[in-house]
């Protein structure tokens, strides 16, 4: 199962956790100076370090379409810049052990486990693993004064980003959003939307990582984080206590006719599923909507993406098409609720 596809610690406010590791091979220069057979070389390699564990998947990238390379970015299973890679590149991946990794991203190794609700400790776990065993059979890059030596130098260190996905919609209409982000980077921490860097927060949906690598650990990372991330939930949860008082009523009727929407509407586009599916999913979460689960909700918000829907559909449609197909697919993926009955 896919990490939207369960439930895990407090995910009524974090929607996933995620720890990514960045590595180099020694003798190779990083990916934006390698040659063409150089990347093979090293392609082949990482391949070979993981021949023996049948956990693992090998795909290279190269045949790979590029719906199908987006459909996986959307999933959060890879980056967006590696579905653009236009150069030699693998994915080695474990939908068991929730382990996805780039080979020939902005390094040559970008080890990433994404896990359901609260898991850091979890996701760090799988991705040592998976480091272990890389470091057990080549050479890694690695410096006793820098740490690991990766492409960008704000990864210099342990190489590791620690994130977490974290559904806000309380904080976002209290407009307490910017002030977060202040408290934040002064403390060596960032909040960028859903899909990282230069992405807006569509859905109410937050990623908060730590900014710095080098002259720390991956415990101190991860505890950190987590501390910070604890008193988020806290105050998340407290404004969404007084939403729930309502005494006019009005907050209820937004969220049930948002749900209404999503039951009866024939066409739909993106950025209004994005804006359903922050009501629909606070509307879970307390109560509000009945029988639907917050992880339904989630995989109907995977599903309605645009490059995982025409995955599904099997076919590369236009937009308006996409359109007319998102409100079925949506429905499908909340168990059927409302979908329209087949003759």
């Amino acid at each position: 199962m896919l990490w939207y596809e369960m439930s895990g610690k407090d995910s009524d406010v974090v929607v996933s956790s995620r720890i990514r590791l960045a590595r180099n091979l020694t003798d190779y220069p990083f990916p934006g100076k390698l040659d063409e057979a150089s990347a093979k070389e090293i392609i082949e390699k990482i391949k070979e370090a993981f021949e023996d564990n049948s956990d693992y998947t090998f795909t290279d990238f190269a045949s790979v379409d590029n719906i199908h390379r987006l459909s996986e970015a959307e999933k959060h299973k890879i980056s967006p810049e590696f579905a653009s890679n236009k150069t030699p590149c693998a994915l080695i991946e474990s939908d068991k052990k929730q382990i996805y990794i780039m080979v020939l991203e902005e390094d040559h190794l970008r080890i990433q486990s994404i896990m359901s609700g609260f898991s850091l400790d979890e996701a760090y776990g799988v991705a040592c693993e998976a480091d272990d065993l890389i470091d057990s059979k080549l050479k890694v890059a690695y410096d006793e004064k820098l740490g690991y030596l990766t492409h960008c130098p704000t990864n210099l260190g342990t190489g590791m980003r620690a994130s977490v996905m974290m559904f806000l919609p309380a904080l976002t209409y209290a407009r307490g959003i910017r002030s977060l982000q202040n408290q934040l980077g002064k403390i060596g921490l960032t909040i960028r939307g859903m899909s990282g860097e230069g992405s807006s927060a569509d859905g109410c949906l937050y990623q908060i990582s730590n900014q710095v690598t080098l002259g720390t650990s991956e415990k101190e990372i991860i505890a950190k984080l987590t501390e910070i991330c604890d008193k988020i939930i806290e105050q998340e949860r407290t404004l969404r206590e007084t939403l729930k008082k309502d005494p006019d009523g009005r907050f209820t009727d937004r969220i049930m006719r948002s749900y209404g929407t999503i039951l009866y509407a024939t066409i739909m586009d993106t950025a209004e599923m994005m804006k359903l599916y922050a009501d629909v999913r606070l509307g879970s979460v307390l109560g509000i909507i009945q029988g639907v689960s917050p992880q339904a909700i989630d995989a109907m918000l995977i599903h309605g993406m645009p490059a995982t829907l025409m995955c599904n559909v099997g076919s590369d449609i236009g937009a308006h098409e996409r359109d007319r197909v998102r409100p079925e697919a949506m429905r499908r993926m909340l168990g059927g609720v409302g979908t329209k009955s087949k003759k």
